[in-house]
């Protein structure tokens, strides 16, 4: 398998691999490259440092910097996309005949380029760009950036034909999977790539319920705002959050309570602690798009979880997470699992359950055979 070479353009820097979307980059690139797949990484470079510790697993590694200038607001295509126009990665495309993998919508721009026509072109579908893009705009409270995200999925929904142009895509869910594939040809469904091989979940009873997420992201900020107003106002349950960048009205929220506590900007470290020792692991959405890895993370490492449906979107995940779809739900549901052991026939039903979709071994080489 030595001669097998791959192009993967990632719309970001992939390392450290802490969020979402670059966490499917970084761990299917390397789960290639340990099946001994030469993958030569191409990566957007715009806030993220250069990471030295991708050189020492990849065949070769180069950074573009990513045009962020307002200008390419006013285009007809995307920002995300316009952004992410380099010749320079084309000139290092053209040195050879590579099958090439797109991460994202954000990078098919160079589905446009006919110097790249005859090359096989894949295409990682991250999410129903479009409709991410509207959801945001929902949630958004600053009017300009309202206005960004709803003037990008209406774009973004009108670019998106440009798929047809790809060889294949690969979609992150079933969800996801069922939109493409009723709109274009040769769509396969391969699950994210993440960290996780083993569960490590602990038994018995944890002491507080945990939220963790971006809390930079509006969603989230949305979502934790929501448990602290109307799930844990009042409530004897020790609630903790961490997660990136908390803004100051989170802070705020969480003043008043006297039973949560606010974990900023932790550690892989100190997350996976807290993951661990919590009783239940708390997440909702409004976004039934892709695949949430930090629901996976709690799965391999937390008890009990606690989910509404749009977080499953497609995952085939629902059997291991308890549901509740509104604020009574939740608040019923909470109550009855903090009386609940996590045991060990739990934890085994896991482990048998994640194996069968979510093995980084069993995915890849299922993408090797659509590569080569």
């Amino acid at each position: 398998m030595s001669d097998i070479h791959l192009h993967i353009v990632s719309f970001d820097v992939p390392y450290p691999a802490n969020y979402g979307g670059v966490i499917d980059v970084f761990y299917k690139a390397k789960a290639l490259a340990e099946h001994g797949v030469k993958v030569h990484l191409h990566c957007f470079e715009y806030g993220r440092k250069k990471a030295p510790e991708l050189e020492n697993l990849f065949y070769e590694v180069h950074y573009y910097k990513r045009d962020i200038s307002k200008k390419h607001l006013f285009k007809s295509n995307p920002y995300i996309i316009e952004t992410r126009i380099s010749e320079k990665l084309v000139r290092n495309l053209l040195e050879d005949n590579y099958p090439i993998l797109l991460e994202g919508l954000h990078t098919t721009g160079l589905l446009f380029d006919k110097r790249l026509k005859f090359r096989k072109r894949i295409v990682r579908t991250h999410n129903i760009e479009h409709e991410y893009y509207e959801n945001l705009s929902r949630v958004e409270t600053d009017l300009f950036k309202k206005y960004y995200f709803y003037n990008e999925s209406v774009k973004l929904k009108k670019y998106e034909k440009v798929l047809a142009k790809a060889d294949i895509l690969l979609a992150i869910s079933h969800t996801d999977y069922n939109y493409f594939s009723a709109k274009y040809k040769s769509v396969v469904y391969i699950p994210a790539f993440h960290p996780f091989s083993v569960v490590r979940s602990l038994t018995g009873h944890g002491k507080y319920v945990l939220y963790h997420g971006n809390l930079s992201v509006p969603e989230n900020i949305k979502a934790v705002s929501t448990l602290l107003n109307e799930v844990f106002r009042g409530s004897e349950i020790s609630f903790k959050i961490a997660g990136l960048n908390p803004p100051r009205a989170l802070w705020q929220l969480v003043g008043t309570n006297p039973m949560v506590e606010m974990i900023a900007n932790p550690d892989d470290a100190r997350l996976n602690e807290l993951i661990q020792n919590a009783h239940v692991n708390i997440f909702f959405t409004n976004q039934a798009t892709g695949l949430k890895l930090k629901l996976l993370n709690a799965l391999y490492n937390g008890r009990f979880v606690l989910v509404n449906d749009k977080m499953l979107s497609g995952s085939n995940l629902d059997k291991l997470c308890e549901m509740a779809n509104n604020i009574p739900e939740m608040k019923a549901r909470l109550t009855s699992l903090m009386g609940k052991t996590f045991t060990a026939s739990k934890k085994v039903e896991r482990q048998v359950h994640l194996q069968t979709i979510y093995m980084n071994g069993d995915n890849v080489e299922k993408l090797i055979e659509l590569i080569v």
